[in-house]
């Protein structure tokens, strides 16, 4: 029989197992139900715009080992673009105030010569985040609500957990802070897709895997997964079945909520959290400070602002309270801070694409860190692979390859 493993969903978390399986030597094959892999890591051609669009905006930081690992494989590590050292600019869009957050060292000290009104007394605030207890959310966890908090961990924690602090998992938030702030400036550069996602997380890793000799199949919906006792049997796509066993398991990686439906005995109905993208067609490149890619924001709608030439494109992370709003009420209002941030004429407004993605990710509440599933399920030759699997970190680029990593681990994959 030949040793193959079959792996449903070729967003991250698929490529991710796929890779490393293939590097392994492991045959793979690839299932998606949709017409083009990445998932909601997707890049498309937008015609009213005339450009290469992501579906969403994406930020890495330079201690993402297991994206960083995952780039150099496929052979994409020069896709990414960003500054030399570690350094992020911010504006407050209500006074105007600009600073830049440079980390240097490994104690956050240089939190308070960065951030303007940052006391020594916000610091220790740090310590609390550290200790706090698996039930803890960020909000009650933190003592002080100055500087700090208003421009730096409030932002931070909604942009990275895609959650509002008084319902944020502390334990969560303090994992991106240890991999990243703590870590200091080796740790923290921030990184962007040069041109898009897909050419750089998406693309090279399919033809990584069918130079392999690995398949991808495209428009197959899995609609059950057949169990018997203790094992899974098989998979019954649309377009046809597959048999299971221990040469050929599989690994499923689809969304917490597709992984519902086709599981329901897991409990995995996490429940979803939007992100509001919207991209801009400026008539010139976005003048950012020294040819920086993006801008941090304080005080108005968006959290981030970033730029590739002439498209800027703004984040919107725990939408939640805007999701449901007009189109043309989001527009005006991330066109507001568009042209605040980058001093603009208010009009005319240049061509905008929405992209509101209601099940960006799971809520990264207490309840929902303590029950995310392992990669191993009660079910023989059957394996989990996602970002809302138990990876210690939020709804991630790096959560999910670090979840295709451990998955293709189990089946031996070093």
């Amino acid at each position: 029989m030949t040793q193959r493993v079959h792996i449903v969903g070729a967003g991250l978390a698929g490529l991710a197992a796929a890779v490393r399986l293939s590097r392994a030597g492991r045959p793979v094959v690839l299932y998606e139900a949709a017409p083009q892999p990445g998932g909601r890591c997707r890049s498309y051609e937008d015609r009213q715009l005339g450009v290469t669009l992501d579906n969403g905006n994406h930020l890495l930081l330079s201690g993402n080992s297991a994206a960083l690992r995952y780039l150099d494989t496929i052979g994409a590590s020069d896709s990414l673009a960003g500054p030399a050292e570690a350094r992020v600019p911010f504006l407050d869009l209500a006074s105007g105030q600009r600073w830049e957050v440079r980390p240097r060292g490994r104690l956050p000290l240089w939190l308070k010569r960065d951030i303007p009104g940052v006391r020594l007394a916000e610091l220790a605030d740090l310590l609390r985040l550290r200790f706090a207890g698996p039930r803890a959310t960020v909000a009650a966890t933190m003592k002080h609500r100055g500087a700090l908090w208003h421009r730096l961990l409030a932002p931070f924690t909604i942009s990275a957990l895609n959650t509002q602090p008084e319902e944020a998992a502390v334990r969560l938030l303090w994992a991106v802070l240890r991999q990243s702030v703590l870590r200091g400036a080796a740790a923290c550069r921030p990184l962007i897709a040069r041109r898009s996602l897909a050419e750089s997380f998406i693309d090279p890793a399919v033809a990584y895997l069918r130079r392999a000799g690995g398949e991808l199949r495209l428009g197959w919906r899995l609609r059950a997964i057949e169990r018997q006792d203790d094992q899974a049997t098989g998979l019954d796509f649309t377009e046809g079945s597959v048999s299971l066993s221990q040469a050929q398991p599989a690994i499923l990686a689809v969304s917490p909520w597709v992984a519902a439906e086709l599981l329901p005995e897991l409990d995995l109905a996490f429940e979803p959290r939007p992100i509001v993208n919207a991209h801009l067609l400026l008539p010139e490149a976005a003048p950012l400070p020294d040819d920086l890619p993006l801008l941090g924001l304080i005080g108005g709608t968006a959290e981030w602002l970033f730029a590739r030439g002439r498209v800027v494109s703004l984040t919107v992370s725990a939408a939640e309270a805007i999701a449901g709003l007009p189109q043309d009420e989001l527009a005006r209002r991330l066109w507001a801070d568009t042209a605040r941030a980058l001093a603009l004429p208010p009009d005319p407004r240049p061509p905008l694409r929405l992209i509101v993605e209601r099940r960006a990710t799971f809520a990264a509440t207490p309840a929902a860190a303590a029950r995310r599933p392992d990669r191993l399920t009660p079910w023989r030759h059957l394996l989990l692979a996602g970002d809302y699997t138990a990876t210690g970190l939020p709804s991630t680029i790096e959560g999910a390859i670090r979840s295709g990593d451990a998955a293709a681990a189990a089946l031996g994959a070093g």
